[in-house]
């Protein structure tokens, strides 16, 4: 009986101590989990990871490239409506056509048009003014369709990649029989992890870069219809006098 008790303290002695040992080396900041690095990550994922990738690089060049773009088209010169005012009432068309060469921007292109057609219906003259100014937003708005595909589409194949690593964990599952082990179910559970995080995250991006385009294209053409509107207003006035 007592031996009995003498062999229990030691096998609890050896616990402890083997516990102490381990909570030692992890203080001394031994590792004690295998680390992975993000290129490992990466193969992981396999080919579909890398479909998102490259779709990933595609919308952030299409957002900085549009938002430049866009930021460019909305410059306005401060006077350029009073100028072409003055001009028209002075009946100096070919100074106000000049100006509007001078200036690079859907706005100059638009009233450009406008000028243009002076001497005709004025109901021809808003009409032109339009077209030119649908033409104008459609060069804008060019790849944004793009970038919404890309915010639809990135999820969609990162959960299809997710389905494909699940079916190849089961896959492998059914193969080992008996003798299942973690490291054999790894890869598909991995593919399925990364790939589901990945489609989220470029389907984000792609999302808001997305809606930050509409909006600011939105905002130019409020301003080329304000434009449009104002142009319209100096031919009807020399008409009322």
């Amino acid at each position: 009986m007592l031996s009995t008790f003498v062999l229990q303290i030691t096998q609890t002695g050896q616990i402890v101590a083997d516990t102490a040992s381990r909570a030692l080396d992890q203080m001394n900041g031994e590792p004690t989990e295998i680390s992975m690095s993000f290129l490992d990550l990466a193969m992981k994922g396999g080919w579909i990871l890398a479909i998102l990738a490259v779709m990933s690089v595609i919308a952030v060049y299409i957002f900085i490239e549009r938002f430049l773009a866009i930021n460019k088209a909305s410059k306005e010169e401060k006077n350029f409506m009073n100028n072409i005012r003055d001009f028209i009432h002075d009946g100096r068309i070919d100074s106000a056509l000049v100006l509007c060469k001078s200036n690079d921007s859907p706005i100059s292109r638009m009233i450009h048009k406008g000028i243009s057609r002076i001497g005709k219906p004025l109901n021809d003259i808003n009409a032109a003014i339009e077209n030119v100014g649908k033409l104008e937003v459609s060069r804008l708005e060019k790849n944004i369709a793009t970038l919404a595909t890309i915010s639809g589409a990135g999820p969609m194949l990162g959960f299809l990649g997710t389905v494909i690593g699940m079916i190849k964990a089961f896959y492998d599952m059914s193969m080992a029989g008996n003798n299942i082990d973690i490291a054999l179910l790894s890869t598909g559970i991995y593919q399925a992890m990364v790939t589901t995080v990945a489609g989220l995250i470029v389907g984000i991006i792609a999302f808001i870069c997305y809606n930050i385009l509409v909006a600011r294209v939105e905002k130019l053409v409020f301003i080329l219809e304000a434009r449009a509107t104002e142009f319209m207003d100096v031919l009807y006035e020399p008409a009322k006098k």
